[in-house]
């Protein structure tokens, strides 16, 4: 199935518009800040994101220039927040391309980010609804939480499906929320939309960032290698499985270093990896995610247009089908 194809089909034109609107947030008359905002416009991904916010705006009526100015104001945010992680985690690529810190260097990709952030404060602001302005304010306070905790927990040695859960909602799921309920507020929809779609933008947020945590068990050209998210600390849900549930013995003394916040070594990682994808942890990640897919589709109004209906349902089949 052709899902992008079923996503872009009821809002065709409108995505066109909108791709016009957003390259016009990436200009300054700073000519070297032109050349950086041009280099990330040109690693723009597919808009996911903001296809979101015009098939949900759409289910209620008219997609017009607020519905493209809280799309830019949410991606905007988005895409500040991704230089200054680059820069913080020091990586040398972005969506295939060199990085901002390696394409120019690390000033310049901060400044950067704080343009692009405050072209995302004076995007809500041409929404001129106060709810949207409070959801890209929440949004910005969420990503930041997401990362701190999880640099917390890495040192505490503290490894829960619960805390795992609470870190990829503030990294991840928050963005698709963000991204339904200002769909909503830019048109002026109920408060029972804002509802449904809130849970429909949490849902397919969890299974967007529970699927990219399962390719780093396998080898994949996203441009990741496998095992690097141990390599970080990071312990994501297929790992999470297997150390509260399987008795091999040779996840005793991963499980007594991790408690410790001690770094694994290369043996140690490719061992938890193998335990992870043969005992079941990498499984019960797409079961993880299929739960997630039905709440989705449930979410979902019964009054929207069958079309939009289809795109919507198309889109998490996307998120979670995805092969990078």
């Amino acid at each position: 199935m052709d899902y992008l194809a079923t996503i872009q089909a009821p809002v065709t034109q409108e995505i066109e518009d909108f791709r016009i609107y957003f390259k016009q947030q990436f200009t300054s008359n700073v000519a070297l800040l032109n050349s950086a905002l041009s280099h990330v416009s040109e690693s723009a991904g597919k808009l996911m994101r903001p296809m979101l916010v015009l098939l949900v705006a759409k289910c209620m009526g008219k997609v017009t220039e607020r519905v493209f100015a809280a799309a830019s104001a949410m991606e905007l945010l988005h895409s500040a927040s991704l230089l200054h992680d680059d820069v913080i985690d020091e990586s040398d690529m972005r969506r295939g391309r060199p990085s901002l810190n390696v394409a120019f260097n690390n000033n310049i990709a901060v400044l950067t980010g704080d343009y692009l952030f405050s072209q995302a404060l004076n995007n809500a602001a041409k929404t001129g609804d106060i709810r949207t302005i409070e959801e890209l304010a929440k949004l910005g306070k969420e990503l930041s939480s997401g990362e701190v905790m999880q640099v917390e927990l890495e040192k505490e040695g503290t490894y829960s499906e619960e805390n795992y859960y609470k870190v990829i909602y503030n990294k991840t799921a928050s963005l698709f929320v963000c991204s339904a309920l200002c769909a909503v507020y830019s048109v002026g929809g109920s408060d029972e939309y804002a509802r449904a779609f809130e849970n429909y933008g949490k849902c397919v947020g969890m299974c967007f960032q529970i699927k990219d945590d399962i390719f780093d068990y396998f080898n994949n050209d996203i441009g990741k290698p496998t095992g690097s998210d141990m390599r970080e600390g990071k312990i994501t849900l297929p790992a999470l499985y297997v150390l509260n549930n399987s008795d091999n013995p040779a996840l005793v003394t991963i499980r007594e270093k991790l408690s410790k916040g001690i770094s694994l070594d290369e043996k140690e990682i490719e061992s938890f990896i193998a335990i992870a994808r043969n005992e079941g942890g990498v499984e019960y990640a797409h079961t993880v995610i299929d739960k997630y897919r039905t709440q989705a589709i449930d979410s979902l109004p019964k009054d929207i247009a069958p079309e939009l209906h289809a795109a919507l349902v198309a889109y998490i089949d996307y998120v979670i089908n995805r092969d990078k």
